[in-house]
């Protein structure tokens, strides 16, 4: 039994007419008488009646339209399935990132499966609020967020944990702590971006030292990681805080990195997705995320180790 024969006997059933079912199948009547009768031929038993003016359908035939009409819906969707896919997998990702991420970014795209896949990828550098606006709209497929818990009308896939860790002069006297309660920093002043620059972490930063039971002191402002690093390393009264990818990068011997022992800050990176997106795409999403999740973790867990 062939398919194109359920596809003639559906045709012919649904019409009642050989030759509108032809035309129908944009091919010739012969043809479909042909491959009605064969198949009658294999079932054992006669599918039409054709004993009449206008032709009807035998009792067998009338039992199996319905399970005919089953087969081609699901072969409709299967194929639409498979479109479906190689589109996908031939499409063009747009992600949009900050641009602080470093190696993190290599971690997510190693964590996706290949397998002959087709995707490229496209990067946008937006602020957070371009890239959730992006998102909503349609203009990103994806989104790396840091710092929230939840955004109305997007679904966030955890990426990492971040603890950040204080830098500091090294010549102060709580550099001499191998770890530091938040409390400890209350009367040295924070350098820190303003709200206006990075409200997720101005505000989790105040909120974790409100937590601790002090105000923080806000200093100079914050001119930059690097710039910021060479002022405190130089003297200049003051602490900030710091991304576990970022220790490597501090290599003055007058500023010293502790973590945080008590109230620890601790930021979430997540991938925010829209919940109406294809749903075995976002499963696919997940499950990097997840394999990223783990990687960091134990990434960070060696950067804490060695610090002193």
């Amino acid at each position: 039994m062939e398919l194109r024969q359920i596809q003639y006997f559906v045709a012919v059933a649904e019409e009642l007419h050989f030759g509108r079912a032809a035309e129908r199948l944009n091919i010739g009547q012969p043809a479909v008488s042909q491959q009605i009768r064969r198949l009658e031929r294999e079932l054992g038993a006669d599918l039409f009646d054709r004993s009449r003016r206008n032709i009807q359908l035998t009792p067998v035939g009338r039992e199996l339209l319905a399970e005919g009409q089953e087969i081609l819906r699901a072969v409709d969707a299967f194929s639409a399935k498979a479109r479906k896919a190689v589109a996908r997998e031939s499409d063009t990702f747009r992600l949009g990132i900050s641009s602080a991420l470093g190696t993190r970014l290599d971690y997510f795209l190693d964590a996706l499966p290949r397998n002959g896949s087709r995707i490229r990828f496209e990067f946008q550098t937006l602020g957070v609020q371009e890239r959730l606006e992006e998102l909503r709209s349609g203009a990103l497929d994806a989104a790396f967020i840091r710092g929230v818990e939840s955004v109305p009308g997007l679904k966030l896939l955890t990426l990492w944990y971040d603890p950040l860790m204080v830098a500091l002069p090294a010549a102060h006297p709580l550099a001499e702590k191998a770890a530091l309660d938040l409390h400890d920093l209350a009367d040295i002043p924070l350098r820190i971006a303003d709200r206006g620059q990075n409200s997720v972490l101005y505000d989790s930063v105040l909120f974790a030292c409100r937590e601790a039971g002090f105000e923080p002191l806000i200093g100079p402002p914050f001119t930059g990681l690097q710039d910021t690093l060479a002022e405190i390393g130089a003297g200049s009264a003051g602490w900030t805080l710091v991304y576990p990818t970022a220790v490597s990068a501090v290599t003055s011997r007058r500023v010293a990195i502790r973590k945080l022992a008590r109230f620890p800050i601790t930021m979430r990176m997540s991938l925010a997705v829209r919940p109406d997106g294809d749903q075995q795409w976002t499963s696919t999403l997940s499950e990097a995320c997840s394999r990223v999740r783990l990687q960091v973790a134990e990434e960070n867990s060696v950067i804490l180790g060695e610090l002193p």
